[in-house]
């Protein structure tokens, strides 16, 4: 005997940081959603991602009283730290931004924190469902077709489709007339998480001739850190002493400053790239998330950027269900893409002025170090950088 079809407003593929915000936001707004996963909770909430949260996202998050855990246990920094020719730059964004701060509170504690509310509200989400079939785009009855993990054929029929299943999802590939644009960098990341104290108060982005360095924080006990290495590097080739004789001499200072060392308990590499998709809607699908762009994480705007897509849908679905009108929904690409390419070009900007490029040329490799010297030394240069860091305006 077959289930008999179901119904909702809005369905969502994906249990990601858009899908979860989204879902929040039109609960908010009186409309029924229902979120798909393919994945399982332990594999949703068990993909570790470093968070750097901005001052909007923060904002929202305690608005939608989601917020109690980030407070207690996020760090809360007031400006980066540049370091390039041995010597550091505090830029303090507290003060070029009118008292925005950094947050750094990781990606999957964001998402515990959402799920958790989520189910706590009585919502519908249902992981580990398989064969997810998207239909009838172009009517104003699409549905979703799936499979339950207990193997139940369902037929979910929606007023509108959230396609928010990432990169390697099936919603990008039903938006037709779509253009792509993408970038490969020369160069990845491999990045640790060490049982240590923190050795600096806040974030340290370091350029140097061997290659650039990120330390950050997770908590009082856990640290993360970045050295850049080729995109298709094996972390067998990095035993723990390379990796720390490597930090040791990229985040080295002229006066002596010293990284603490601990226990390395995770390693993994993982490639750079940027893309964007033109279109983000068609028909009654709207996409969201990395199944619309990617940056690379110099930038720290991947969930931001997630989260202001949920946004701006969820302003034109509550327009449209208190109005009627369908103004906002149909400028949904046009509003996110204004976005997207300003977080594109900020993350391509941080990237390329903190990695050294194996095919730079000496000419290009002063241009950056002129670039760095500028923004830490003209109020002008580093008021942009913060701006475009703690989050521009959504608009």
């Amino acid at each position: 005997m077959s289930t008999p079809p179901r119904r909702t407003q809005v369905g969502i593929i994906g249990a990601g940081p858009a899908g979860l915000f989204l879902a929040h936001l039109l609960h908010r707004q009186g409309i029924k959603s229902v979120i798909l996963e393919t994945r399982t909770r332990e594999e949703v909430e068990g993909t570790i991602r470093a968070g750097v949260l901005e001052q909007w996202t923060v904002d929202l998050m305690q608005d939608l009283g989601l917020g109690e855990r980030m407070r207690r246990e996020g760090h809360f920094h007031r400006g980066i730290t540049l370091r390039f020719a041995g010597e550091s730059h505090h830029l303090d964004f507290e003060d070029l931004t009118g008292g925005k701060r950094v947050t750094v509170y990781p990606q999957h504690e964001v998402l515990k924190d959402l799920v958790a509310a989520r189910l706590a509200d009585g919502g519908e989400l249902h992981f580990g469902v398989r064969d997810v079939g998207l239909h009838d785009l172009t009517t104003d009855r699409p549905r979703l077709t799936y499979t339950t993990r207990d193997g139940e054929p369902q037929v979910l029929h929606c007023d509108f489709i959230a396609g928010v299943d990432g990169s390697q999802g099936l919603s990008r590939q039903s938006i037709e007339g779509r253009t792509e644009y993408g970038h490969l960098y020369p160069f990845g990341w491999l990045g640790i998480l060490v049982e240590a104290p923190p050795s600096h108060h806040e974030l340290i982005y370091a350029r140097h001739e061997r290659g650039f360095a990120l330390l950050s924080t997770r908590s009082p006990e856990i640290q993360r850190l970045y050295i850049q290495c080729g995109p298709t590097d094996d972390v067998a080739e990095y035993p723990d002493e390379r990796i720390w004789s490597e930090l040791h001499r990229r985040l080295e200072t002229v006066d002596g400053w010293t990284l603490t060392e601990g226990r390395i308990f995770q390693k993994g590499v993982i490639g750079m790239r940027s893309f964007v998709c033109d279109r983000m809607q068609h028909g009654r699908l709207f996409i969201a998330g990395d199944a619309a762009h990617i940056v690379p994480p110099t930038g720290a705007k991947g969930l931001n950027l997630a989260v202001a897509d949920a946004v701006y849908l969820s302003r034109g679905l509550d327009c449209f269900y208190r109005t009627g009108r369908q103004d906002g929904l149909d400028r949904y690409t046009e509003t996110c893409l204004r976005r997207i390419w300003k977080a594109e070009r900020f993350s391509w900007y941080m990237t390329t002025l903190l990695h050294t490029n194996p095919a730079e040329s000496p000419f290009e490799h002063r241009i950056r170090l002129a670039d760095l010297d500028y923004v830490v030394h003209s109020r002008a240069a580093a008021t942009a950088l913060a701006e475009n860091y703690v989050g521009l305006p959504l608009d």
